[in-house]
């Protein structure tokens, strides 16, 4: 079932401002995280915490989450931060003898990069897209699709969080991942698995010092950012859990929000674009404190 995002309005005067529809929204408009597709990811200076689909990446989450239970992560490393790219973690001994066991988790994954699109829930954005027929939201996550019986696939917005890999593509398995923190690199999309997105402290990723490396990886250990403990939800007290909701994708508060964005009624534009790409599309959060 498909709803397009698309609603007319006879003048500028009659049409929303963001703040204004989310001012009007319903509490039925608005979603809590599963705690059990939640990731925490703590570091010296913060918190970052992950929502995952594994609608799009069953395998790969089943792997990341054998690989937290072993507390792979924890004492880790961010290796990298690319200057308008990706912030990237995993062990920084990876490949040598000194690397850290993956204990009872798979090495190697067959690829997730798409899945198919029939029976999955899917809410078309009407847009121009350089790299897919049709782009949209489908359980709050922005997606790509070929067409209704098509694939279809996570994209990579800012803020994606994806799977490292080598040149196999089965070389994927979750010990290794990485945050988009600049401009969506959208050519990336369906040639990595991505498996969810930041919902709170992207900041932590995106502002990092830039490695001076090639491909910005830190060349020394002092640079790199230590990774205190990776959790699930479910694996934490319900108090240290992220008390914040999500706009749902597939209401009509979404679609006039959708609306305001493209013709950006609240005074400043002057020629508005009156179109909209999918990775400018904002998906909003509240607390619940």
């Amino acid at each position: 079932m498909i709803a397009a995002i698309s609603v007319g309005f006879a003048a500028a005067q009659d049409r929303p401002t963001t703040s204004g529809v989310l001012e009007a929204s319903l509490d039925s408009d608005w979603r809590g995280l599963d705690p059990d597709n939640t990731l925490y990811m703590q570091l010296s200076d913060g918190l970052v915490v992950f929502e995952l689909a594994p609608q799009f990446a069953p395998a790969h989450i089943a792997n990341i989450r054998m690989l937290v239970s072993q507390q792979y992560f924890d004492g880790l490393a961010i290796v990298r931060s690319q200057d308008n790219y990706v912030a990237q973690w995993g062990d920084p001994k990876s490949g040598s003898q000194d690397a850290r066991s993956l204990g009872d988790a798979a090495e190697m994954l067959d690829p997730e990069f798409y899945r198919d699109a029939g029976g999955l829930a899917f809410t078309a954005l009407d847009s121009r897209d350089a790299y897919a027929n049709e782009v949209g939201f489908s359980s709050g996550f922005a997606t790509g699709r070929d067409g209704e019986e098509g694939r279809i696939w996570l994209t990579h917005c800012y803020g994606a969080l994806g799977v490292g890999r080598a040149n196999s593509p089965r070389s994927g398995n979750g010990a290794e991942l990485y945050v988009v923190t600049g401009h969506a690199p959208r050519h990336l999309d369906r040639n990595v698995t991505l498996v969810g997105r930041v919902v709170h402290g992207i900041e932590r990723l995106s502002t990092l010092p830039r490695g001076t490396g090639p491909l910005g990886f830190y060349e020394e250990e002092s640079e790199q950012v230590l990774i205190e403990s990776i959790r699930f939800g479910t694996g934490l007290p319900e108090d240290e859990r992220l008390a914040i909701e999500l706009l749902r994708t597939d209401t009509e508060t979404f679609r006039l929000l959708i609306e305001a964005r493209r013709y950006r009624a609240e005074g400043w534009f002057v020629d508005p674009a009156k179109r909209i790409g999918l990775c400018n599309v904002p998906l909003p959060t509240r607390p619940t404190d």
